[in-house]
């Protein structure tokens, strides 16, 4: 059986290598690369990501990345965006003032509300276990396939995505009571917001799903 190359894009903002620890544990090649002929000759792409959004579009757009990211896309590539990778897609963020993302999948990143549901005062960032709630969505022939309801994955954000549409929900997570989108899809892109690296055997089954998607 041939082994399976996943191509992370290495734009100075992420964290490579235990991404790339992850993957390779569950039997992947990993390339590491800001070449943008390199990834648009990729058979799976990886966008991770840490820190803030403008940071994260900026380091892009200087490397031209963000049109190698959409044309990834474009071309029915496999994309998984991590953390802030996953917050990328979307169309834009609040964070630090109103900045252009990739415009992936439709919506924008907002913060996560400081107040639970009952108006208790919540801790931001939102750091830790927590667990995937189905958003109505069919996991099958996902990432989630085989994720129970309930397991856990491992969280540090302050901002969260919020979908236009609620079919590009895969999974959520109740912070205070309020769902924060853990895991979005639209065709072959695919974000979570979770660090599957560092989310145990739920984490390495998530990453072997788009190995073998």
């Amino acid at each position: 059986m041939k082994t399976a190359e996943i191509t992370v894009i290495d734009y100075g903002v992420g964290n490579l290598l235990s991404v790339s620890r992850g993957l390779e544990h569950c039997g992947a090649k990993v390339n590491m690369s800001s070449d943008p002929d390199f990834i648009l000759k990729a058979k799976k792409v990886i966008l991770p990501g840490v820190g803030a959004f403008p940071n994260g579009m900026r380091a892009l757009i200087e490397l031209g990345l963000d049109r190698v990211i959409q044309e990834v896309v474009k071309n029915g590539v496999p994309l998984l965006g991590i953390c802030l990778g996953m917050q990328l897609l979307l169309d834009e963020s609040e964070e630090f003032g109103l900045t252009k993302g990739l415009g992936v999948i439709s919506g924008k990143v907002v913060p996560i509300p400081n107040k639970s549901v009952d108006g208790e005062i919540q801790k931001i960032p939102h750091i830790g276990w927590n667990s995937l709630v189905n958003s109505g969505a069919d996991w099958q022939n996902s990432i989630l396939q085989e994720v129970r309801e309930g397991d856990a994955a491992y969280f540090v954000h302050s901002f969260m995505a919020s979908p236009e549409k609620s079919e590009d929900r895969l999974a959520d997570a109740l912070y205070g009571g309020h769902k924060i989108s853990a895991v979005i899809a639209k065709g072959n892109t695919t974000g979570c917001q979770f660090h599957p690296e560092k989310s145990g055997e739920v984490g390495l089954k998530i990453l072997r799903n788009f190995i073998n998607l």
